[in-house]
Order: structure tokens, then sequence, then C-alpha cells
């Protein structure tokens, strides 16, 4: 699904303020070895090829692996990777994570004291943009009446059906990392003319509502719950979605809207999925095989998904000090990210002797930090690796096969039980009890750690959520809804550029709009603070 065709060659960069040079897209090129969009789809497999363009946008950075034609400009291809700048923006600001490298302004987020120029946040926006360009572009193309036009036959048609559903779907993905991040943004649709335009602004609330709407309208032409093909979007993946929009609209939108919440987790939950037996096994190079707790994932392979972010740097980055990159699957370390002691202070022992989720290294390594620049200060994280599930290495020994978990049962579990909490109808108290107790006999290997209704708070959901979910570009999102992400309700290591932690200005809950797109847009205001 993400291998990559050259021959595809969609409207890039920042697809929403595209300049052209004719009126008419379309027009065939005098030279017959240019393609456009005018040719390329005559092969009617391109059709789903482009469809693999826009999945591998999550993944890769691209059209040449790791390195050359880059999707944008102005970042290093590794930076400038879907996965890795979600990953900076939500773990990096928070008690999970801490980078040693000096990298532009990389430290800021442990800092949170990022500005509108920071290079990364810019990165991951235009990142964005780019994918819901490419969405877009998607669906100019494959309207009935382009259809019609190319004389596409039924079968076919039918299948774009829901090729047009998936595209919806990742639309609102990257619409969702871009409420969630950004909060008022751009916005722009398949409707909008392709050409120098600049795109209105839209409020949080209203894109809420949008995400909203394209999810319930896609529904019934997304492939049913577990039969479409790994790491595309499902019914499963839709309501997984409009789940994490729901538990977090009183973020976006100033209204609760948890009993939607629970009614979504519902139907993921009685689709069919089940956990894992062994955790550490989601995270090794083929936790694609016998994996029904996965519910959308994005996929990485070792000979056909080259790049410097996703999963390569995830494994790479978390290798140093004492550690062999053998171990993981991998040759060489990159001596970067670790974890504070906050994170290892909510297992019972940093071993994992007791739940099995511990996943440090800690031989050479302090628990706490006193130099954030050194790698040896803070606990190595072991839970990626590029080992397989009977202890082989992946198919390449620098680009991991190992795919990342967007979407799992786990997650669900957990959101039920804390819309549950925070008073959502639908569901009841026994049975959000039960799902989490699922999660902890799989991490205690019995019911040891089992909990009870009293145990059941917000405060325990949300380390329980660490706990379940660490590294997997939550915890910011995670911290925000608890209200523990600025001020001085919750202090970790390094939060504030201060060893302790220090309270931070509320302001930081979104990042900015970079400087130059505001500075291009007069559609567009900034974010309060910046």
């Amino acid at each position: 699904m993400y291998k990559l065709y050259n021959k595809i060659i969609l409207l890039a960069g920042l697809v929403f303020i595209l300049a052209s040079c004719t009126k008419d897209l379309n027009t065939v090129p005098l030279d017959p070895k240019s393609i456009t969009s005018a040719t390329v789809f005559d092969n009617p497999a391109a059709y789903k090829e482009a469809l693999a363009k826009i999945y591998a946008g999550l993944a890769l950075s691209g059209q040449q692996g790791p390195a050359g034609n880059s999707d944008i400009s102005g970042i290093d291809e590794g930076f400038g990777e879907y996965l890795r700048g979600l990953w900076y923006l939500e773990e990096l600001p928070t008690d999970e994570a801490v980078i040693s490298w000096n990298d532009q302004t990389v430290k800021d987020f442990h800092n949170q004291s990022w500005g509108s120029s920071d290079v990364f946040i810019s990165a991951f926006y235009y990142r964005v943009f780019y994918q819901i360009g490419l969405c877009n572009e998607f669906l100019r193309q494959t309207t009935d009446a382009k259809l019609k036009e190319r004389g596409v036959d039924d079968a076919l048609k039918a299948k774009i059906v829901h090729y047009r559903a998936e595209a919806r779907f990742m639309r609102a993905l990257s619409y969702y990392h871009a409420i969630d991040e950004f909060g008022n943004v751009p916005f722009v649709t398949e409707n909008d003319p392709v050409g120098a335009f600049f795109p209105k602004q839209i409020s949080r609330a209203d894109l809420f509502k949008y995400i909203e709407s394209e999810l319930k309208a896609i529904e019934p032409n997304l492939i049913d719950a577990r039969q479409n093909e790994y790491g595309r979007a499902d019914k499963a993946a839709d309501w997984t979605l409009l789940a994490k929009l729901y538990l977090n609209a009183k973020v976006f939108t100033g209204q609760e809207r948890n009993t939607d919440c629970i009614t979504y987790c519902k139907k993921v939950i009685n689709a069919g999925y089940s956990l894992k037996p062994k955790y550490a096994n989601l995270f090794l190079a083929d936790n694609n095989l016998n994996n029904d707790e996965e519910i959308f994932s994005i996929n990485f392979d070792g000979i056909h998904t080259q790049t410097w972010g996703g999963t390569t740097f995830i494994i790479h980055a978390a290798v140093g000090g004492k550690m062999t990159p053998s171990d993981y699957g991998i040759d060489g370390g990159w001596a970067g990210t670790r974890t504070t002691s906050a994170l290892v202070n909510k297992f019972p022992d940093a071993t994992g002797a007791k739940d099995s989720r511990a996943m440090f290294f800690t031989d050479g390594q302090k628990l706490e930090i006193n130099d954030v620049g050194k790698f040896t200060d803070g606990y190595a994280v072991t839970k990626f690796k590029n080992i397989t599930s009977t202890g082989n290495p992946g198919s390449d020994l620098t680009f991991p096969d190992t795919d990342f978990p967007l979407f799992r049962l786990a997650d669900v579990y957990l959101m039920y039980a804390e819309a549950v909490v925070r008073g959502g109808t639908g569901g009841d108290m026994a049975t959000a009890v039960s799902y989490i107790n699922k999660l902890r006999e799989r991490a205690y290997g019995n019911n040891s750690g089992d909990i009870t209704a009293n145990d059941l708070t917000l405060d325990f959901i949300l380390n329980e959520r660490a706990r379940e979910l660490y590294w997997e570009a939550q915890r910011r999102t995670d911290l925000i809804r608890f209200g523990k992400f600025t001020s001085s309700s919750y202090l970790w290591p390094w939060k504030g550029g201060v060893k302790e932690g220090t309270a931070t200005d509320s302001h930081y809950n979104l990042y900015p709009l970079p400087a130059s797109d505001v500075t291009a847009n007069p559609n567009l205001t900034q974010n309060t603070g910046y």
C-alpha cells in the first residue's frame, strides 16, 4: 500500500495556495513524457495508487525515500515527516519525553517557550495542509463527472466510492490534528478553486462541526470494520476518530460531548476487536500480524518506506549510552530521547516486573535529569523495537518495519471509562472498570492490578493513559483535556525549562500559526499570546 508510485504527480507544496500558469489545469502538456491529471488517470490502477500516496503521506516525507524531492520545503526531510512532527508536538512538551539534541529550537518544547517562527511547529502545520491538499485533489479527480468523462467502468466506480470515503477520512484526520494543535486554521476543501487565493480562517467550533459532519457522512461508504486492507481506514477508524473528537469537545468547543463519545466507543468495542495478549508485541517489527487490537496504524516497511521520521526516528533516537543497538534491531543509536521521572514513577517499579508496560533501560542512566542535553540523564524508553516477536531483526537495520499504532482498542477502553466518569450516559461504571481491568490484567499477568469503582477517578484515568499509551503521540492532548498541561496544577521535570518544573502560561495550550502564513494571508488571525 505504501509503495511510491513515481508516475503520479499530484499538485504538491502548499496545495491550498497553488498557482497555475494556465487557466485549464487539465491541459495536456506539449512534452508527451510529462504527466498531469489529464493523463495519469488513463490507467485504471492510478486511482488506488493516488489513494496510496495519501496514506503514505503520514509515513513518508518525499518521493525518493529518506531524502530527495521532499513534499515540503524549508526543513530537513526527516524533521518534516508527518508522524515525527506529530510526535514532537505531542510528546516533547510533556512529562513523557525529553531530547538531548540542540537542533534549532527543539528544546523550546520542554521549556514551553516556542514562538510563531518555530521551524518544527511550522513544518508540521505545512505537512498537515499538504495532506489536506492531497485529499482535496483526489476528490476533485474522482467526481462522477470526471469518471464519466474518462469512461470508468461500473466495477471501478464502485471501488472509487470507498476510495473517496477513505480520502475524506484522511482529510478529517488531518483537520483533527489541525483543530487540536492549532485551533482556528485556514480551511479548504475540494470545492475551493485550484490556484492562488487566500483561504479563509475557520473557527475551532465550526471546524469541529465540519469534522463531525464529514465523519458521519462517509460512514456508510467506508468498508465494514476489520474488513479493509491492513493500514486502510474502515468504519471502526471513523468511529474512533469521532470518539476522540467528542472526548475533546469541551476543549474544542466549550461543550461536553461525553455521551456521544460513549456511543462511538461502544460501536468500536462491539466490532470484534480484542487486546493483543502481550503488550510488548504491539510495538515490534511484526506488529501487523495477528493484531486484533489495531484499529488504524501508520505503516512502515524497511524496504519500501524509508524515512528519517516515523518509527525510524522513534526507535533510533531512543538508543544510546550502554544500550546495544542490535538488541533493538537497528544498526546504531542516535542518543536523543528519554523520559522523565514523572512517567517512571507512575509505575510500581521501573523494571516491568509488576507492570509489564514499564519498558525502561536503566543501566548507566540516571532517573533524574540534571542536564537535558545529556543522554544518560533520564531513563531510556525501550517500548518500540525493530525486532520481531520471534526475536529476529526487521528487514532493514536502518529503517524499521515497525508500524505506529495511531488507534487501538486499549485507547477506546480508556476513552469509554473517562467519558463515563465525566458523566456521559449510555455506559456504566461497572463496564468501565471491567475494561480498565482488562488492560491491567494484561499488564500484570494476573488480576493483582485490578481496580474497583472507587479507584476509577479522573486522576487515575490520566495516569493510566500514561502507563498504557506513553510515546504514542497523545500526551499533550490528554494533559490539556485534564487541565494539567500549563499552569502549576501539575509539574514535571523541565516543564517550563526548570529542573523541578514550573508553571507556564495558558496560551501554550495552542501552538501558533506560522508567522510566515499569517503575514502572507490577510484572512488569518494569530492565536492569542503569539
